[in-house]
């Protein structure tokens, strides 16, 4: 992902998980904190306290993405051939379902990795996932569908 592409999917992931300094409890009961870091999952760094600071979020962020990046690049390789908006779609989605649950839209994926991008939109939109974030999977159908 260029760095660019990067910077803009930050501003996207902020935008829809929104940023929190202290934890709270995500609509699944998890204890999340920053740009929706997962506190089970991975606590944080050792003599870290609440409030956050903005540099300890980017670098929760920076760290979730990189993880994002690396299961997708394991398990989704083609993904790096989709273009700008739809490299960000695939990760924005891996973000905030996880690579387990993203990887259970296997029709899904399959028609972005064939180009069916129409198809690949409406899949999205007709998940359980969708009904769960809606305004965020409208937005990303749209960039999936329109490459844009």
């Amino acid at each position: 992902m260029t760095d660019d592409n990067l910077r803009l999917l930050i501003a996207e992931l902020r935008r829809d998980e929104g940023v929190e300094y202290k934890p709270y409890k995500d609509t699944k009961g998890i204890l999340t904190v920053g740009v929706g870091h997962n506190l089970q999952a991975i606590p944080l760094p050792a003599g870290w306290s609440y409030p956050l600071t903005d540099e300890q979020v980017d670098v929760l962020l920076t760290d979730d993405i990189r993880n994002v990046f690396e299961d997708l690049d394991r398990n989704l390789p083609w993904w790096v051939d989709l273009n700008d908006v739809r490299q960000r779609v695939l990760a924005n989605m891996g973000f905030n379902l996880g690579i387990t649950k993203l990887l259970g839209f296997r029709n899904t994926l399959g028609a972005m990795r064939q180009g069916k991008y129409d198809d690949a939109a409406r899949g999205m939109l007709n998940s359980a996932w969708a009904s769960q974030v809606k305004g965020r999977a409208i937005r990303l159908a749209d960039m999936m569908r329109k490459g844009q």
